[in-house]
């Protein structure tokens, strides 16, 4: 059992920079007779359960203007920010306690890939080792000569990389990571099913049987169905190096597992304090704290990443897809954890016990701790139970409970 009190935040730490001047949008869990999810504002008078107004996230991120409808529903307040936080660092969650969930409900979870070079250099070396990390060391610095380590003026599907593609493919260097890095289509794949990412204060999964693995701390977008970014959250795409260097048909066991997904600790909405433009200047910093004492920090910059957030959300969306309720947007790391943990060469992985944190100035914190995806509770709340949770708070009769 890990130790609760490590995965707790106070607010101060929680909030975005600016603390409650955005719109801060989330799902919590409403204890007592009508127990069950709901959309809360997140305000400095407290938090305040919208379920009047909206029945899930999904129908609000419909609406012309999410950021708008939020601010005018007054809403039912459950308690202080505080309180629920307080309720929200538990690794397991009492049912009869308020906390947050994942800020997320029927939209499909979705994430790119490969789109900072410090990570496409990463995923070909695993590639290359085979899933071994003993080999990572030494493959890392032939790669590293063959190519470079500097592939940030690389516009992924410019004359420039296909170029550089004849030539990696005369060295025998190619990879499918460098494909979709440098070339013209992005890895869009689908990270977690519908509701079963988990929130801030919760427990993450790592499969029990992987060796090499790490955290992948990511700005997410929460696009609507007629693909339209409405706002942005912080997210955790767990990964396990070891499964996807193997094989990358392994992908879905690497990266789908019981809590692999973390999402939190809410959604800040687009309006004239936050907007698309910020978010491509943002900023994400990640710490990992080990109860033997480990500490790892790391740093992304949206100002890296090699494809523009609208090119991805064009390639996920479209006449060739359709989301009708919508669907959270990973959009991948900068984060390369080459660190070493243990003995020289052997690099970075999780162990049971560490507390991630994931931090954006405009985003807050998430935060969770890690344990493997067989030890934490099974996850059980799915699409059936929802719907008849909604049912029985009489809450799928108004129409805002679904959309068209």
């Amino acid at each position: 059992m890990t130790d609760d009190r490590r995965a707790c935040l106070p607010v101060s730490e929680l909030l975005p920079s600016d603390r409650y001047r955005g719109c801060l949008v989330g799902r919590a869990w409403i204890p007592g007779p009508c127990a069950g999810p709901a959309v809360v504002a997140i305000r400095e008078s407290g938090v305040y359960d919208l379920s009047d107004h909206f029945s899930t996230m999904a129908t609000l991120l419909e609406s012309d203007d999410p950021a708008g409808l939020v601010r005018s529903a007054r809403g039912r307040r459950i308690g202080t920010v505080a309180e629920v936080l307080a309720g929200t660092g538990r690794t397991q969650p009492l049912e009869s306690v308020a906390h947050l969930l994942a800020p997320c409900d029927l939209q499909v979870i979705k994430a790119a890939g490969v789109t900072f070079a410090a990570s496409l250099l990463e995923r070909v070396i695993e590639e290359r080792a085979g899933g071994d990390w003993s080999k990572a060391d030494e493959i890392r610095r032939q790669v590293e000569a063959a190519i470079g380590s500097n592939l940030k003026a690389i516009r992924p599907g410019s004359p420039q990389t296909r170029e550089l593609k004849a030539l990696l493919i005369e060295k025998k260097m190619w990879s499918q990571y460098l494909e979709v890095g440098i070339g013209p289509d992005a890895e869009i794949f689908t990270k977690a099913p519908v509701l079963s990412a988990v929130g801030t204060g919760a427990e993450i999964g790592i499969h029990p049987e992987s060796r090499w693995n790490n955290p992948e701390p990511e700005v997410v977008l929460a696009v609507s169905s007629r693909g339209r970014i409405v706002g942005a959250t912080l997210g955790n795409d767990v990964n396990l190096r070891d499964f996807e260097g193997r094989s990358a048909l392994l992908l879905g066991k690497a990266k789908d597992n019981n809590a692999s997904c973390a999402i939190g600790p809410w959604m800040r909405l687009f309006d004239d304090t936050f907007s698309l433009e910020d978010l491509r200047k943002e900023n994400i910093e990640l710490l990992v704290e080990g109860g033997d004492g480990f500490v790892l920090r790391g740093a992304s910059t949206m100002r890296e990443i090699s494809r523009d957030p609208e090119d991805l959300v064009a390639q996920t969306i479209g006449e060739h897809h359709q989301y009708p309720d919508g669907f959270m947007l990973f959009l991948g790391t900068l984060f390369a954890p080459v660190s070493d943990r243990d003995e020289p060469g052997q690099g970075f992985t999780h162990r049971i016990g560490d507390v991630v944190t994931i931090r954006s100035p405009s985003l807050g914190t998430l935060r969770n701790t890690v344990n493997t995806s067989d030890r934490i509770a099974p996850w059980h709340f799915g699409l059936g139970a929802l719907f008849a949770n909604l049912a029985a708070r009489g809450l799928l009769g108004n129409r805002s409970a679904m959309h068209a």
